[in-house]
């Protein structure tokens, strides 16, 4: 059974930093490319960067220079840095497989960018 839990939101303020980080388990992690995905209010869910099994990664334009994504395949955790954040990057943020797999989502963690 394939469990990804993430963590590390919160509420920062415009121009802050968040690292966020996601658990896997029930996967072969090393094989798979993984992702970050968010979903803001109303608005569709989107990709916002990626990272294939090799570490090759690969980023939205829109956080493309501000946010960093890295992968520790012996811990099977996926994260993603978050620098000189803005007030449009609040939404919930998941991991999943890249591309995804529907039954993988989880509850996500939510940032929150807000002066």
């Amino acid at each position: 059974q394939v469990h990804l839990v993430e963590s590390g939101g919160g509420l920062v303020q415009p121009g802050g930093s968040l690292r966020l980080s996601c658990a896997a388990s029930g996967i072969i992690f090393s094989i798979n490319a993984m992702a970050w995905y968010r979903q803001a209010p109303g608005k569709q869910r989107e990709l916002v960067a990626g990272i294939s099994s090799g570490g090759t990664t690969n980023y939205a334009s829109s956080v493309e220079g501000r946010f960093t994504i890295s992968r520790d395949s012996a811990k099977k955790m996926v994260y993603l840095q978050m620098n000189s954040l803005k007030p449009e990057d609040t939404a919930v943020y998941y991991c999943n497989l890249l591309p995804p797999v529907r039954t993988y989502w989880g509850q996500g963690t939510q940032v929150t960018v807000s002066s």
